[in-house]
């Protein structure tokens, strides 16, 4: 289990009855999350001073019950990158803070290379991968199909002193990206998608997990570079195992590159507490 253990700015205080009570910079929200199937409250009296609460209707998604007047955006820090959190109409907040063990790997990975690398980022979202590979000085690729979250991408790289970085940012349909840089003869040293378990593209093209991701990974081989360094396939899908993963990285990328593959959960440590609150799988092919 990989546990995202070094953020100051995001803390999670909490976990009780299908929700979590979270600490981000100066704000306390308290967000639904069906994995926690547990009553007992270890810090009951933080929960009182939550300042927005989000409740899930019965009738499908839900709202936010804000306890005090919240920014419509501030900004968190986690080591040398700045993201802009912003409480979204579906519970999210633009940034998964489980990820920051990615965002370690990628820079570590980067710097050690000691040469150029070229980075493409499927299913970008706000981009903390894309800010991660920059900031450890890669040129990146940015494709998510929703354009409000290539913007939002945007300010985050700018906000951690990135504006300028080289960063191309594409909103588009991840597999026709794919296949439009294979027939351009593009390459890429490093590879990262984080795939929802269900979604649709700009022009309504429908992505499922467990169809759609071994005809990507082997579309994904044919851009590769003759030296790539690693590729990061995030999974949340729970009927997909992430040995399932890791069997169709051993059956293609390290079939024909070598290295190895590791496939981890990836977690947050509960305050005051030994619990770890899992949060999806990350899968990893690593050149040797």
């Amino acid at each position: 289990m990989l546990i995202a253990k070094d953020w100051i700015d995001y803390t999670l205080i909490d976990c009780a009855n299908g929700e979590k009570l979270e600490k981000w910079g100066d704000f306390t929200l308290i967000r639904p999350d069906p994995q926690v199937i547990w009553q007992e409250k270890t810090n009951e009296n933080e929960w009182k001073k939550a300042d927005a609460h989000y409740h899930r209707s019965k009738q499908g998604g839900g709202s936010w019950e804000y306890k005090k007047k919240l920014p419509e955006a501030w900004q968190i820090k986690y080591k040398n990158l700045t993201f802009n959190i912003k409480p979204m109409g579906f519970k999210h907040t633009g940034i998964f803070p489980e990820q920051a063990v990615n965002w370690d790997f990628i820079m570590d990975k980067i710097l050690g290379a000691n040469r150029d690398i070229k980075v493409l980022n499927l299913f970008a979202y706000t981009g903390g991968a894309t800010v991660a590979a920059a900031k450890a000085g890669a040129s990146v690729v940015h494709v998510d199909a929703s354009k409000g979250m290539v913007l939002w991408a945007k300010e985050n790289a700018a906000s951690s002193g990135l504006k300028e970085a080289p960063i191309r940012y594409i909103v588009d349909d991840v597999i026709k990206f794919v296949e439009r840089e294979i027939r351009r003869g593009n390459k890429y040293d490093a590879i990262i998608m984080d795939p929802p378990t269900y979604g649709r593209g700009p022009k309504g093209e429908i992505w499922k997990f467990e169809d759609e991701l071994y005809p990507l990974i082997q579309k994904c081989m044919a851009l590769l570079s003759d030296n790539p360094l690693f590729i990061i396939v995030n999974s949340y899908t729970s009927n997909v195992s992430s040995t399932i993963v890791k069997n169709v990285l051993e059956l293609t990328v390290a079939k024909r590159f070598g290295g190895y593959v590791t496939d981890d959960e990836i977690s947050l440590n509960i305050k005051d507490t030994n619990l770890n609150l899992p949060c999806g799988a990350a899968t990893r092919w690593i050149n040797n």
